[in-house]
């Protein structure tokens, strides 16, 4: 395991402590082991057992901020965050629970802060009736465009070693463009966990090592199950401002590429558009968010949403109704008290138009351009 300066603040571990006390589902002593479920248990056996409940959360939690990532690249408060999400009623410390979730999360995956780049959320418009409805073949389209994403795993190198004492794997989400390139984020690639500060860089050279000794994961949609792994040969395009790499596969996965739309994203004065997002949340099995992911604006380069994701979706695409891929999901936050078409949200993403990235990589990698535009027409 990796020790590091702490995901939260002492203030926010207290705040998490307090929501603990505000609900007794997180105090009680047979409720621990399924607050820690699914985490490593060498890792469990390690944590500090203490007769007082309250101060066994604390220490839980304390235990777990110092940690960065366990050896299998998991992040043990954010697995003992996810469960007590889905274990807490009460809106008070769910709310709680939830922030602090987001922030542990976002960081650990290295994704930007997209609240920094947004501009006022609050949108207060009347809620449109319309048919929601979709022909029975976009459950089809659905599945065909999963068995082109993957779960994405890098290791952190730092001085054309692996990086001690933090270099366990980091988690994202790709995507077949062409038969052997797969689309993800930079900041997936740069395998770096974001502290407050913003997120560390990884070297030219690094980033190049952390390309070449990372791999995908197709069909991963359950634990129970062994499914492919890909080896990744090389990093062969990329660009940090975009927010994207293009990664070439040692070999071709024997499936079908995600088509990119023919145009970027506008939204006009009353739209209602809705996207659906492939993901691998938190490194975890494959889920989708559809339907009710409604865009509230678009611009040339990016695309801003509200669904449901969390650290680990970085990298997923972006797909319209047609299941045609129109942004490149790269970061998210979880937003109160904003409202969209009348509703409240619990989620403000942000996705960088494909229009762009195939502008960028035709203007500065034309090889990967043309080999994309082949298999995108092909």
């Amino acid at each position: 395991m990796n020790t590091h300066s702490g995901y939260l603040t002492q203030d926010e571990i207290r705040e998490l402590k307090d929501a603990a006390l505000d609900t007794s589902t997180l105090t009680d002593p047979q409720v621990r082991p399924l607050l820690l479920a699914g985490v490593m248990r060498k890792y469990t056996a390690t944590l500090p057992m203490l007769p007082q409940p309250i101060l066994q959360v604390h220490s839980d939690l304390n235990q777990m901020n110092g940690v960065e990532r366990l050896v299998n690249g998991q992040v043990p408060l954010e697995l003992w965050l996810r469960n007590a999400v889905g274990l807490v009623t009460e809106e008070g410390p769910l709310a709680v629970l939830n922030r602090a979730l987001d922030e542990v999360a976002r960081s650990a995956g290295g994704e930007p802060d997209v609240m920094a780049e947004l501009p006022d959320l609050e949108t207060k418009e009347a809620i449109l009736h319309r048919d929601d409805t979709v022909p029975f073949d976009f459950l089809r389209g659905g599945e065909a465009a999963g068995a082109a994403v993957a779960r994405i795993k890098v290791p952190p190198y730092e001085g054309g070693a692996p990086l001690q004492p933090n270099g366990f794997p980091h988690s994202g989400t790709g995507w077949l463009i062409a038969p052997t390139l797969l689309m993800t984020n930079h900041h997936v690639v740069n395998a770096r966990t974001a502290d407050r500060a913003g997120r560390p860089q990884a070297g030219p050279d690094d980033l190049l090592l952390q390309a070449r000794n990372a791999h995908a994961r197709f069909d991963y949609e359950s634990d129970d199950d062994e499914t492919e792994e890909a080896a990744i040969s090389e990093l062969v395009a990329a660009d940090r401002t975009l927010d994207y790499a293009v990664l070439r596969l040692a070999a071709p996965p024997s499936r079908p590429v995600l088509k990119l739309a023919g145009k970027p994203l506008s939204i006009a004065k009353g739209d209602i558009v809705a996207v659906n997002i492939i993901q691998h949340p938190g490194g975890q099995p494959k889920r989708v968010g559809l339907r009710n992911n409604l865009v509230f604006e678009a611009d040339a380069s990016d695309v801003r949403y509200f669904t449901d994701t969390r650290g680990g979706s970085s990298g997923s695409p972006v797909l319209t109704d047609d299941w045609r891929v129109v942004a490149l999901h790269r970061g998210t936050r979880r937003v109160e008290d904003v409202m969209f078409q009348g509703k409240s949200t619990a989620f403000v993403n942000v996705g960088t138009q494909m229009d762009s990235v195939m502008s960028h990589l035709k203007a500065n990698s034309p090889q990967i351009h043309a080999e994309i535009e082949s298999a995108q027409h092909g």
